[in-house]
């Protein structure tokens, strides 16, 4: 098993109102390691009233939960994010915190939590993407109760502008509570029976349940690929993607673990190269919904599909091929320690003998890190923007 730092945590503190909070990082946590302006704020700025029922969607590392709790007695505090890497810190914060009422659920949305809860407030910190956005708004009117708040927090890059027109149309009412920068937290009061809906909203997608359904080619071949919004390029499918399908080298009988799976596209393609077991792995809970929608529709009966930090779900196994088109990005940031960790977790569950097929910008510097782990590195496809990396794990 990897020895690599990026499975180590610590804690850091954050001081509120006075009161020191230590917070649990790694690599590949959101704000790895440095204070959230957003969740700052929001830790800030959420009031909690003794006995409140509070719930925080995309609850990243758990501070502002943790803040919560402690701000009163009696309080009960759902945590919930569609990332394993964010509830294992958000469990840790809490730990760290000495808070054992807090209950933090893998999913996104309201749809993890006890269907009868009713909460006072509602606390997100925006998602990148617009529709997942709107559902996690939606959802929190579904459960805020008569006058109950729902607080939101992001930056000027990350959308908080539109996201504050989105939350006054569907509450009919905003207010700004306070701006850090570039950053600001903004306040809308359940008063009315039904939300609002912006314009132009496909409404079926704000279903926790609803998948987008499109048709792909992929080596000559028509797939359906279902897909949930958030999930890597969810509306249509992506040419790195794409370009990895065709030129992935799977022989019959491979096992295949496909690192990173999004929406199982992949997989898929890998199912109909070899009779071999298929595992498909992410961190995102709704990609990992998603592959298994995938999977089901195509029918395919030699799959699973698993949520993983990177490979951590399947570290005791061996295949003979991993593919991967890993991700580079933590919210707005460039963050290489994910796609090197996927490079060395490809290492080290590949049999002897097995082969990683990895695609990336062609401008992202993987190939001495390959050569390093592996001892050897060469090109399938070396294209104007993307290019296809393959290593052979050494036998011994």
């Amino acid at each position: 098993m990897s020895a690599s730092p990026y499975r180590t945590w610590r804690t850091y503190s954050a001081k509120i109102g006075g009161q020191s909070y230590e917070v649990a990082t790694k690599p590949g946590t959101f704000a790895q390691g440095r204070l959230d302006p957003a969740a700052l704020l929001l830790a800030e700025h959420t009031k909690v009233a003794s006995g409140d029922c509070v719930v925080h969607l995309n609850c990243g590392n758990g501070l502002t939960g943790a803040v919560a709790a402690k701000a009163a007695p009696d309080v009960r505090v759902y945590l919930c994010d569609r990332n394993v890497v964010s509830t294992e810190a958000a469990r840790r914060t809490l730990d760290a915190n000495g808070i054992s009422s807090g209950n933090v659920l893998l999913g996104h949305g309201t749809h993890v939590l006890p269907p009868a809860l009713r909460a006072d407030s509602v606390v997100i910190r925006i998602p990148p993407e617009r529709v997942a956005l709107l559902q996690l708004l939606m959802d929190a009117f579904s459960i805020l109760k008569d006058g109950g708040r729902c607080y939101i927090a992001g930056a000027t890059n990350e959308g908080i502008k539109t996201a504050a027109n989105t939350i006054e149309t569907i509450f009919g009412n905003a207010r700004v509570l306070a701006r850090d920068s570039s950053h600001r937290v903004i306040v809308a009061a359940r008063r009315t029976t039904e939300p609002a809906l912006p314009d132009g909203v496909d409404v079926a997608m704000l279903d926790s349940n609803s998948f987008r359904d499109v048709n792909v080619t992929l080596r000559g071949r028509v797939y359906r690929l279902f897909s949930r919004p958030g999930v890597f390029s969810w509306e249509h499918l992506d040419e790195a993607t794409s370009i990895l399908a065709d030129v992935m080298e799977i022989r019959d009988g491979d096992t295949v673990l496909d690192l990173g799976c999004g929406s199982g596209a992949l997989g898929i393609v890998a199912s109909s190269l070899t009779s071999g077991q298929i595992a498909m792995v992410d961190a995102d809970i709704e990609a990992v919904r998603s592959a298994t929608r995938t999977a089901e529709a195509n029918g395919l009966t030699n799959w699973r599909a698993l949520a993983s930090d990177v490979a951590g779900a399947v570290l005791e196994e061996r295949f003979d091929v991993v593919v991967t088109n890993p991700p580079f990005h933590v919210g707005k940031a460039t963050d290489l320690d994910v796609p090197l960790q996927f490079i060395i977790d490809a290492h080290d569950v590949l049999a002897p003998g097995g082969r990683m097929c990895l695609v990336a910008n062609r401008t992202l510097p993987y190939e001495q890190a390959v050569k390093h782990r592996f001892g050897n590195v060469s090109n399938l496809h070396d294209g104007p923007r993307f290019k296809v990396l393959t290593a052979v794990r050494a036998n011994g």
